[in-house]
């Protein structure tokens, strides 16, 4: 097997590679790397990943980003997405309806329902009970995603608001977290954001004390991306993947 530091510069020298072929769509934060962090992996090399490595590492990120996956039960229902309401042997009730920038919908009976950053579970189970008290016995409630449309990024982890949040014209990560109230006393300030680029997962690990310092740059957020402040309650669950990251300007194929 090849030591650490020179897998970790093939690895950052490949997502260059990677990142070069997906046009416009990447900040150039991430497609630039910074000769002195290269030279800093050479001297700290991040933890290697072994085979046996993969499949909890695949599961921890799975989990981690379940929210922002469409189809996913985790997924969070965001701004503007198209929902299809329904009760079991109630048709009238059946409807399509939008969510509307401010996170909600406005469904029969009911009316205005918060639906943004919940899943489609917590929300049928809302439903259930407010139909329960008042119009109907033991309704089953469904609601499933049909488009999904919000131009969004979640935050998940110690921060003081976590959420799914729309996003509106170019958004940088200090402007997200910014947005979510702040990091918590739980957080060390180490921040990883994931991301889908061409159908592959990828991964970056910022320090916000670097970026406010302007030790750092601050890169741009897409729609889509899953930022996590890990906690004290996640590090068990976040040990592999901090190891794994170094501190970068490009993102690492997970």
């Amino acid at each position: 097997m090849c030591d650490a530091p020179a897998l970790w510069l093939a690895l950052l020298l490949g997502c260059v590679a990677a990142l070069n072929g997906c046009g416009s769509s990447l900040s150039t934060e991430f497609a630039n790397l910074d000769k002195a962090k290269v030279a800093d992996h050479k001297e700290t090399p991040p933890s290697r990943l072994t085979a046996k490595d993969a499949k909890p590492l695949a599961r921890a990120v799975d989990k981690l980003t379940s929210s922002a996956t469409p189809k996913s039960s985790g997924y969070k229902i965001g701004p503007l997405d198209v929902v299809e309401f329904s009760v079991f042997k109630v048709p009238e009730l059946t409807r399509l309806a939008q969510v509307n920038e401010t996170g909600t919908l406005n469904l029969p009976l009911v009316g205005e329902v918060q639906a943004a950053g919940r899943t489609a579970h917590e929300v049928e189970r809302d439903l259930a009970d407010e139909l329960g008290k008042k119009y109907l016995q033991s309704p089953q409630v469904s609601i499933l995603v049909k488009e999904y449309n919000s131009q969004r990024v979640t935050v998940e982890g110690a921060v003081k608001r976590p959420g799914v949040y729309p996003l509106r014209g170019k958004t940088s990560l200090l402007q997200v977290i910014a947005t979510a109230e702040g990091l918590d006393t739980a957080s060390d300030a180490t921040v990883v954001v994931f991301r889908h680029v061409e159908g592959k997962r990828m991964a970056a690990k910022f320090d916000i004390g670097e970026i406010r310092s302007g030790g750092a740059s601050d890169p741009a957020i897409q729609s889509g991306d899953v930022i996590v402040a890990p906690s004290s309650a996640m590090k068990s669950t976040f040990e592999l993947i901090l190891k794994s990251l170094p501190i970068a300007t490009v993102f690492a194929l997970l």
